[in-house]
């Protein structure tokens, strides 16, 4: 199966250097980062594009561009992890779309172009007979979509009940665990590399909103946008409210829930008891699906990283590559 990547930030490196070290049964034909590109149909050789980008920042030759690899060259599935605009979905949308329209697979972490136009894109994939994949886009590492429409194909999903941003779950640990204030949380939660320069995403509640949507939208039988959820985020979360909290043998975090028979979509700070499976600690991630034969399951699992992204894009190549690829596979 041959692979198109777009995006050599850290999961586009993570994504190659996994595809590097395991045998897959994936030629990866092109690569391209925001200033370059490389195309070869035989084949690129993964150690020397990691080389060159970690040497002078280029991936390969100035004069191609990732539209080029898009439209230009051969490939079966385009991996899509591009920086992107989460509000309008550029450029990653703008790829997506193109891929699909020649018929090609798609892979994306990127939440914006999944968020705001899912419709779209799974039309497009459906009508040419083919794979939009996404499982990168939500919790990391955590299988949610394979969980959603495979290990759960047959269930009516009731609720999703989830802590999906990291940032937020750190910040709240802290505060919690050494009465740090919220200020400084967030500081330690920037020094460590968990919080961006600008949180306002992330602390406001945007980005588990993002994801929430995603989710909804995965399992409804409507679409929703951004715009449909009730987002409070914790940026205003005080330490007497974590140590009422503590008295009743809670804790607060910042959790997304969907419930669609009573038209909740909504992100905000929650009351838990200590023992509620979704009161994980750090960074890590956890979503509880509520279905009408399983009951509830809640999954666990690192929410961000290079490697752990890189898990959830290689499980979605994998699949393609056993269900789809053989039957589907182009000629240019």
């Amino acid at each position: 199966m041959r692979v198109a990547l777009l995006g050599m930030g850290s999961v586009g490196r993570g994504v190659l250097q996994m595809i590097g070290e395991k045998d897959l049964g994936i030629t990866v034909t092109a690569v391209a980062d925001s200033r370059s590109a490389l195309i070869d149909r035989d084949g690129i050789s993964i150690e020397e594009v990691l080389a060159a980008k970690a040497r002078n920042g280029f991936c390969g030759d100035k004069a191609i561009s990732a539209m080029d690899v898009v439209t230009g060259s051969a490939y079966d599935v385009l991996v899509e992890v591009t920086p992107t605009n989460a509000t309008t979905g550029e450029p990653a949308l703008t790829h997506m779309l193109c891929a699909l329209e020649r018929g090609r697979h798609v892979v994306t972490s990127n939440k914006g172009p999944i968020s705001r136009e899912f419709s779209r894109l799974r039309e497009i994939a459906v009508e040419k007979g083919i794979q939009l994949r996404y499982e990168a886009t939500v919790g990391g590492a955590i299988p949610i979509m394979h969980t959603l429409e495979q290990g759960l194909a047959g269930n009516r999903v009731l609720a999703i009940f989830g802590v999906l941003n990291g940032t937020c779950n750190f910040i709240l640990t802290r505060m919690a665990a050494e009465g740090l204030t919220y200020e400084q949380a967030l500081l330690e939660a920037r020094e460590m590399g968990y919080a961006e320069a600008d949180p306002t995403y992330d602390v406001k509640g945007i980005d588990p909103a993002i994801k929430l949507v995603i989710l909804a939208n995965t399992f409804c039988s409507h679409s929703v946008s951004l715009e449909d959820v009730d987002i409070t985020g914790i940026d205003r979360l005080t330490n007497d409210a974590l140590r009422l909290a503590e008295e009743q043998q809670c804790t607060i975090r910042l959790i997304a829930e969907a419930i669609p028979d009573r038209g909740i979509l909504r992100v905000a700070p929650r009351l838990l008891p200590l023992s509620h499976p979704l009161v994980v600690e750090g960074t890590l991630n956890a979503i509880t699906i509520e279905t009408d034969m399983a009951g509830e399951i809640t999954l666990i699992g690192k929410g961000a990283g290079s490697v752990e992204t890189a898990s959830a894009i290689i499980g979605d190549l994998l699949y393609i590559r056993d269900t789809h690829a053989g039957r589907h596979s182009k000629t240019a």
